[in-house]
């Protein structure tokens, strides 16, 4: 069972759920991707799966998502956008699991949020959602360093870092070595897992990404596994390459990977790191 663990799905924006400012052009494509049109991509790619990430756009909005893992329970399921800077997420965090289709958060810590995760806004977070049994995903690209702080502190909290913890852009974008030695040196953590996903955009070459070959098998043996979870982050590249070339770079061009190392880290993996049945 191939699982997708980070698609981005909205849908258009309304009078009733405006996005945020300058959502327009923060958002990666022109049109919505929803889950409607995405499940035949799923079908034509070969994957079963897809964990959905709230992109940034439509606000701390999981309608969409959520609707989608309540319909299709069997293809879709949800880590939510989390406002930590509002008092009531404190008191909604002891239930967030309740939501159908609901199996963590997402939090992002880049725009005007990058300060967050080391200023003292994001404190209260971690020890609260280990105490909820809320697993987390990550995204820190200007500072990876936080990260292996957050694991060290709290063992108790399920951490996802999203991206293979590289920046998105920036003076550190393509210097990929460097932050693949970093996270692979936080692989002591056993709390600490890694997505191997928005490959395309990190490699200065067209498919299959030979530049990130060694980078990949670095993170899979620092790691292991059965804490490396594949995805793709697909509408990051805005359609340069097809849904299916993300599916066949592992399963066809990785070849110092094992049947059983694809099994886990394509799949079997993030079910269970996550607990989706």
């Amino acid at each position: 069972m191939i699982v997708d663990s980070q698609i981005h799905l909205w849908a258009p924006e309304t009078p009733e759920r405006p996005w945020i400012a300058g959502g327009r052009e923060r958002a990666h494509l022109s049109d919505p991707l929803t889950f409607l049109k995405f499940m035949p991509m799923m079908e034509t790619a070969g994957v079963a799966r897809a964990i959905v990430v709230t992109p940034t756009w439509p606000g701390d909005d999981n309608d969409h998502a959520l609707e989608g893992a309540t319909r299709y329970p069997d293809r879709f399921a949800v880590m939510g956008r989390f406002s930590i800077e509002r008092p009531q997420s404190r008191q909604s965090l002891a239930t967030w699991k309740d939501q159908k289709g609901m199996l963590g958060i997402r939090v992002a810590f880049n725009h005007e949020k990058t300060s967050w995760i080391a200023d003292g806004t994001a404190d209260w977070l971690w020890p609260a959602a280990a105490d909820a049994g809320v697993p987390i995903m990550i995204f820190a690209p200007d500072a990876p360093d936080q990260i292996g702080r957050i694991a060290r502190d709290h063992p108790d909290l399920r951490l996802i870092v999203d991206h293979m913890g590289l920046a998105t852009r920036g003076p550190e974008h393509k210097r990929v070595r460097e932050r693949i030695e970093l996270m692979a040196s936080l692989s002591k953590h056993r709390n600490l897992t890694v997505k191997l996903s928005a490959i395309p955009g990190f490699s200065n070459e067209p498919y299959p990404f030979r530049d990130m070959t060694a980078h990949l098998r670095r993170l899979i043996d620092a790691f292991g596994p059965r804490r490396c979870f594949w995805g793709t982050d697909l509408t990051h590249q805005r359609g340069k390459y097809s849904y299916r070339q993300y599916v066949t770079h592992f399963a066809e061009e990785l070849e110092f990977l094992s049947d059983q190392d694809r099994r886990w880290i394509m799949g079997d993996a993030i079910l269970e790191f996550l607990g989706w049945k």
